[in-house]
């Protein structure tokens, strides 16, 4: 993780404090070491510190009211916050009377609102750490970064250890992330439906499907896939609404993992060239997970949706108001049956730009579409060229 320089930047003026969330292994421990050489850490995945700090959470208060005032001028940091939720309650305290500034490190704030957990009522910035960008990686290998994922040590690895690490994060992590932190009881039931994830990753939505598939009812699945939002596994994307329409959908909605890797082995997908529809998928998942992080990390405030009609005219991506609309393909041959969703879009909406992503190899427009090569495209988002 050493060799990638982080986009995120973390600039806190003086008595602020953040919390950073962030998937396990995204790189927030590594990011905030080398942020932060200076600061205090307190990392509650040491178990000795967990216990003395879970049974007497006044303990930290006592341990940093005695450390060097000049160690104190650096934010203090608390690694896995969310292991002890009513140590906010110290921190609150620390930060009113003392004027200390912390920065919260966790993988969910799930678990803390919950717990009905002090969240400083505002006194905390939130940044989010994402699996690496492109703009984060020289040389950046597409065939590589789809089936091996974007956090960073599965990146780097080569193909059989990136295999076995993704299908350990899979079954090891992202179930029990779920039942060690205590938020679902029927632990069978949960796996049935991380299970049945998988075929309708990325697609539309149907909770009475998966239900049945899961032995549940809809409402239980629903609440599933909010676990999943909330512990930064998934992100939603909703239907675009801005104007109502029959042949629009407007209540259907797609749930993406937030690693196109791990996506990849809950659907048992490896791609071997840059051709067909696994790879087309992969690929419309990479591009959402760039802008998605963009968003973050340039504090941009837009909202991304789809559009779709119920005769199947489909843009993968809107973003904001209905300012500018992507269409991802896989193809290195766009023609004018790749452009039915946008132009019919366009002709609803009128966006200020349209563009389509695609593996060509050189920009060009045709009828007012933009159709950029993938590498072009991400070359102007991550440059403050493309969303205005």
């Amino acid at each position: 993780m050493e060799k990638f320089k982080r986009i995120l930047n973390i600039k806190l003026p003086d008595k602020q404090s953040a919390f950073l969330w962030g998937a396990r292994k995204t790189g927030k421990s590594t990011y905030l070491k080398n942020r932060f050489p200076d600061s205090i850490v307190f990392d509650f995945l040491k178990t000795d510190l967990f216990f003395k700090i879970s049974k007497n959470p006044a303990m930290l208060r006592e341990m940093l009211l005695a450390k060097d005032k000049a160690l104190l001028k650096y934010p203090v940091i608390l690694d896995e916050v969310q292991k002890i939720p009513h140590v906010l309650d110290e921190v609150h305290w620390l930060i009113e009377n003392k004027g200390f500034r912390f920065i919260l490190c966790g993988s969910s704030a799930r678990k803390l609102k919950r717990g009905q957990a002090n969240l400083l009522g505002g006194r905390a910035w939130r940044y989010e750490m994402f699996p690496l960008v492109t703009a984060e990686i020289d040389n950046f290998d597409l065939l590589r970064g789809l089936n091996h994922g974007l956090i960073p040590l599965h990146y780097m690895q080569d193909s059989e250890d990136a295999k076995r690490s993704l299908t350990a994060y899979v079954q090891d992590y992202l179930k029990e992330e779920v039942f060690a932190e205590g938020l679902t009881r029927n632990i069978s039931a949960f796996s049935r439906f991380f299970d049945a994830f998988g075929y309708s990753h990325g697609e539309l939505t149907n909770y009475s499907d998966i239900a049945r598939d899961c032995g549940v009812d809809s409402k239980t699945v629903k609440e599933y896939y909010q676990i999943l939002v909330d512990t930064l596994m998934a992100i939603r994307i909703e239907p675009f609404k801005k104007r109502q329409s029959r042949q629009v959908i407007t209540k259907a909605v797609k749930y993406f993992l937030f690693d196109v890797g791990v996506a990849g082995r809950l659907t048992k997908r490896h791609l071997s060239e840059e051709k067909g529809a696994e790879f087309g998928k992969a690929f419309e998942h990479f591009i959402l997970m760039e802008i998605v992080a963009y968003r973050s990390y340039k504090d941009r405030d837009f909202r991304i949706n789809f559009w779709r009609t119920k005769s199947g005219l489909e843009v993968d991506y809107v973003i904001g108001d209905g300012e500018t609309a992507i269409e991802v393909k896989s193809t290195d041959n766009i023609d004018v049956r790749n452009l039915k969703g946008l132009f019919a879009f366009m002709d609803t909406y009128s966006p200020k730009r349209s563009i389509v992503v695609c593996n060509e190899k050189e920009k060009r427009i045709h009828s007012k579409i933009e159709i950029m090569p993938w590498r072009e495209f991400l070359f102007e988002l991550w440059n403050n060229k493309l969303l205005k």
